[in-house]
């Protein structure tokens, strides 16, 4: 089986991607499960903050949950930004991990800004309301540097960029029999 490590800034479409390319799957009989960041971090991460270390901590729980299920014979889509990219490469030294990065421009996130977490972490620094440690903003994303496929969510529709991650998870599926 295969994990899909998405790496991307917050509303870069990486749950979104997931679910889309999850009923694509489902529809053609795989068993497909999200393992998506922010649900867990209600959960299984919700002692954690956003220190670097935390933030690591985080994704290894994820990427430990999503071993699991790849034993169970079932596709993992990890959705979730892990902005670092020693972290991911050391994701990729399985080699059933995939990483997919959704590159999205910070311009374009910032208008489209669904959530309104941008809005809240380009505030002044003395508002109550504002956002610290916020990926991309005030906190780090390292573009990664070998990904496996780069999804352009800012120029693509939805639909073409799930049906690009689905033939690529079908084309490594098959690569890894």
């Amino acid at each position: 089986m295969i994990l899909i490590q998405f790496t991307g800034l917050s509303g870069s479409g990486k749950t979104t991607l997931a679910e889309n390319v999850r009923g694509l799957l489902i529809e053609n009989g795989y068993k497909v499960e999200i393992v998506d960041g922010d649900v867990y971090r209600k959960t299984i991460s919700k002692d954690l903050g956003f220190s670097k270390d935390d933030r690591c901590e985080n994704v290894r729980r994820l990427f430990n949950l999503g071993r699991d299920f790849i034993e169970t014979n079932t596709i993992v889509l990890m959705s979730v930004i892990n902005p670092y990219e020693n972290l991911r490469k050391e994701l990729r030294n399985h080699e059933f991990v995939r990483t997919v990065f959704l590159d999205c421009s910070l311009s374009n996130l910032i208008e489209r800004d669904s959530k309104g977490l941008y809005k809240k972490a380009l505030l002044p620094d003395y508002d109550i309301n504002k956002i610290n440690n916020f990926t991309g903003i005030s906190d780090v994303f390292e573009t990664p540097l070998n990904a496996d496929l780069v999804l352009k969510t800012d120029f693509e529709t939805v639909p073409v960029s799930a049906n690009k991650l689905y033939n690529f998870i079908i084309e490594n599926l098959s690569g890894l029999a």
